[in-house]
């Protein structure tokens, strides 16, 4: 979008009527500041509004959505002067009263006005970050060492004073997180700690929501072998060996790590009975049929004791009029039991089993 690359630097140009060497900026109040390319776009469409606002966001993709609504959260006050020389520098002219702010609520009814509610939630959700009413509950739902190596920089005041905040099972694997020097000092300085003022405990907010919370959608880290598990759930089966086989051979502990987070068909034989059935009676018969073709006995074993003895027979049969068939075909009809499995986990209409342990998995 032409907007969102235009240069950091607002020109220098004439205003009309004032000759060619007449500079644009005169008079710069405090507030004033130039503006970068993405806050002058969000600017732009915020002061244009839904009417005008809308044809050019209809161009965008989610992506160029995001990344314009995170700037227009982040953009504060926008002066007059800098309003007017915004518009100068992107159209001909235009008048305006007032000076606006760039702010959550104003984001939000923005994107109302012109996208479906539910496509408005996931947005401001990224943007907003971890849930909760105010923000030592939002730092509460931050994962511990992201937080940790974001403290582990400021003073031991002040992480003293954010700890003290958090709640409590929270804040002890947050400490735990901290290198031992700095958590023993931070743990002297809680246990004198006395009442914050309320303007220095403003500061802190202020300083966390600026520097930490609104960009933390992008500094989230996943784990990397829940990333992988889920890649290697979605190879077919001579591909998974492949590469299981090689990671084993280079670092067994990675290998074992990932297999056990991977949900694989043979782990539905894990499902209870209640929840097994409930599966198959979302299941289509075809791919049932294909995908049991290539399971080994016990995995079929298991399918044919949830049914009834005449559904079960009629699979059987089913299963020996396929014939012989394509490994590729059944791996897709097992991947297409197994996601069907995880959406009806996702929906909570049955609960799917990792292990044999006591630990269960919703998926």
């Amino acid at each position: 979008m032409a907007l969102v690359s235009q240069s950091n630097a607002v020109p220098t140009q004439s205003r009309p009527g004032t000759g060619a060497g007449a500079s644009l900026v005169v008079g710069k109040d405090a507030s004033y500041r130039v503006l970068k390319g993405d806050e002058k776009a969000a600017a732009l469409l915020l002061a244009l509004g839904p009417d005008y606002g809308k044809p050019i966001f209809d161009e965008l993709d989610e992506l160029e959505v995001k990344n314009l609504s995170r700037a227009m959260v982040r953009l504060g006050p926008i002066t007059q002067q800098m309003l007017d020389e915004l518009m100068i520098e992107f159209v001909t002219s235009v008048s305006s009263t007032g000076t606006l702010a760039g702010n959550t609520d104003t984001t939000e009814r923005l994107l109302l006005s012109f996208l479906p509610s539910e496509r408005v939630d996931s947005i401001m959700e990224e943007i907003r970050g971890p849930a909760g009413r105010n923000m030592w509950e939002k730092l509460s739902n931050v994962q511990e060492d992201v937080l940790a190596t974001y403290l582990k920089n400021e003073y031991p005041q002040t992480i003293a004073v954010v700890l003290s905040k958090i709640a409590t099972d929270h804040a002890s694997k947050v400490l735990a997180a901290l290198p031992e020097e700095l958590a023993m000092d931070v743990v002297q300085r809680m246990l004198g700690l006395d009442p914050v003022q309320k303007d220095i405990l403003e500061k802190i907010e202020t300083t966390l929501r600026t520097e930490f919370m609104s960009t933390l959608s992008h500094a989230k880290r996943r784990d990397s072998h829940e990333q992988m598990a889920e890649i290697f759930n979605s190879f077919d089966r001579q591909t998974e060996a492949r590469f299981l086989t090689t990671l084993e051979e280079n670092s067994r502990d990675d290998a074992e790590r990932i297999k056990a987070l991977m949900f694989t068909f043979e782990d539905l034989s894990r499902l209870e009975a209640s929840a097994i059935q409930t599966l198959l009676q979302k299941m289509d018969k075809k791919d049932l049929a294909l995908a049991l073709k290539g399971a080994n006995e016990q995995v079929k074993d298991f399918f044919f004791e949830n049914m009834s003895a005449r559904a079960a027979k009629m699979l059987k049969d089913d299963m020996e009029a396929m014939g012989p068939v394509r490994l590729k075909d059944v791996d897709e009809a097992q991947s297409r039991m197994v996601s069907n499995a995880k959406d009806m986990a996702a929906r909570g209409e049955i609960i799917i089993v990792k292990s044999n342990s006591d630990e269960q998995m919703v998926a």
